[in-house]
């Protein structure tokens, strides 16, 4: 019924943690609604905070006619539960084939994405970066039932994007931070998704997994950079 009155143009009133810990998405209320907001998909026109349970009340809607005509085609199109490319894409991930892991998505931007999704507008009527932030949390949600996926919190000297801290002692965690290009401050893709990694190192996001007893050399670094319909992701090692 909740997703019905959204489709139908109502607004939906739920409480949530915008904090999205992805291995209790399926068990969490709210999770989802959390998700759909961090992507942008969803936007919120009053939020009211309630100290006794640390949580807000937020009153969601769709974000705009464009989005209401296909939010039922593209989430389920995006991720569908046998698609042979995105099960590979997560082994990519996990293995470090960067060569993969950028080849699909730049496939699935192209194919997927129109110019709304990926912020052509002005600044202060879009942020393209959550909304890559949340295409890339759907991307690696299913791996929430080995690894401890958290985003937006703090760590070291400032607030990562997300950190997947593995939960079989010996498996490599991972650090992501996203990036959108700014032509004013870098020259190109490969500018900003270098700054991504710098910014890792620089405000020592690894912090709280070395402190939980995760040896340096199995942190492995992530720095996704995007503009528009392109994105360009790099690794690097502690």
């Amino acid at each position: 019924m909740q997703m019905e009155d959204l489709l139908a143009g109502k607004s939906l009133n739920v409480q949530l943690d915008e904090q999205i810990i992805f291995d209790q998405l399926r068990k969490k209320k709210g999770g989802i609604w959390s998700l759909l907001l961090a992507s942008g998909y969803l936007k919120a026109e009053s939020t009211q905070f309630d100290p006794g349970s640390g949580n807000s009340a937020y009153q969601l809607r769709i974000t705009n006619h464009e989005t209401m005509l296909m939010f039922r085609n593209m989430i389920e199109g995006w991720f569908p539960e046998e698609d042979e490319s995105y099960a590979n894409f997560r082994k990519a991930f996990l293995m470090g084939d960067l060569g993969y892991m950028n080849q699909f998505m730049n496939e699935v931007i192209q194919d997927t994405f129109r110019n709304f999704d990926t912020g052509k507008r002005p600044p202060e009527k879009a942020n393209p970066e959550r909304f890559y932030h949340g295409f890339v949390l759907g991307l690696i949600v299913d791996l929430g039932s080995t690894y401890h996926i958290t985003t937006n919190r703090e760590s070291g000297f400032g607030r990562y994007d997300v950190i997947m801290e593995p939960k079989s002692p010996g498996d490599n965690a991972y650090i992501l931070e996203f990036r959108v290009f700014n032509p004013h401050k870098e020259k190109d893709l490969a500018e900003s998704v270098q700054n991504a990694l710098a910014q890792i190192e620089d405000e020592q996001y690894d912090t709280q997994l070395i402190a939980r007893g995760i040896s340096e050399n199995r942190i492995r670094y992530y720095g996704l950079a995007f503009e528009g319909r392109k994105v360009l992701i790099r690794q690097r090692w502690r």
